[in-house]
């Protein structure tokens, strides 16, 4: 007799598309919980403006490095992979740096030396490397998207808090003048200003993302237990109060025998 091929069995723990573009965003927020890339998240953070302008490089250069590496992680021999990967990625870089100084030089001036040195971000390097060279195409772009929104809501949100707190000003819309009764801390938008506000967002980034583990995994384990046996079989097996020590002894008739079976087998 021939042998029937077994039906590959659903994993109910893998991940979904869905969760490769929200992970990026909180649980693995490759600032505020990898603690990567720190250096241009407290270089550039002095505006909203210039946080956004190199989320939106850094999203562009991630997801069309991810997507080529995926396409040749056949391709590229495994002794050289890690150059294989760093050529690509200063290939979109260059891309990314002629685009911003034809259309907007006056953010390539702001960010300077901070846009090329994107070829070198750990986190880019990172996903390419742990992600992208294991992975089909679409999943991997979908990392390099949320990852890529991930690191643009950390440096908008270092960028925002220091550019009220130290111009008073969101944008270039000035809403606190110099001579008000509560003046601009110059300090929030430089570097002790930047660690600061740095160390608190982390702080609160690690306590949501604890607690927001903790909650799905309780309901993780209740979704498990929940419909395994009825209620009056958990009764019974307890025997915490009067009337489950009652019900063990008591002998059942033979309809509720025969609920009780059903509930263990279900």
């Amino acid at each position: 007799m021939a042998r029937q091929k077994e039906r590959p069995q659903n994993n109910p723990y893998k991940p979904s598309l869905l969760n490769e573009i929200t992970k990026g965003i909180l649980r693995e927020n490759p600032v505020f919980r990898l603690l990567l890339g720190i250096c241009p998240a407290l270089a550039v953070t002095t505006s909203v403006e210039n946080s956004l302008g190199m989320g939106i490089a850094s999203t562009f250069v991630l997801l069309s490095a991810n997507l080529v590496v995926s396409l040749l992680r056949h391709i590229i021999p495994p002794k050289v992979r890690i150059p294989a990967f760093i050529i690509i990625i200063s290939g979109f870089v260059t891309v990314a740096h002629m685009i911003i100084q034809a259309f907007l030089p006056d953010l390539n001036d702001s960010l300077g030396i901070y846009i090329p040195l994107i070829t070198v971000n750990c986190i880019i390097l990172g996903r390419a490397e742990i992600f992208a060279s294991k992975r089909k195409p679409f999943p991997s772009v979908l990392d390099g998207l949320g990852m890529g929104i991930g690191y643009t809501v950390a440096l908008v949100s270092i960028g925002l808090v220091r550019e009220v707190l130290g111009n008073g000003a969101i944008l270039g819309f000035q809403f606190i003048s110099a001579d008000a009764y509560i003046r601009p801390m110059m300090i929030m938008i430089l570097p002790p200003g930047g660690f600061f506000v740095f160390g608190i967002l982390v702080a609160f980034a690690q306590r949501l993302s604890e607690r927001m583990d903790n909650s799905s995994n309780h309901k993780g384990d209740t979704d498990l237990c929940a419909g395994a046996i009825n209620d009056q079989t958990a009764c019974i097996i307890c025997g915490g109060c009067g009337l489950g020590r009652q019900a063990k002894t008591a002998p059942m008739d033979p309809e509720q025998a025969k609920h009780t079976k059903r509930g263990d087998a279900e």
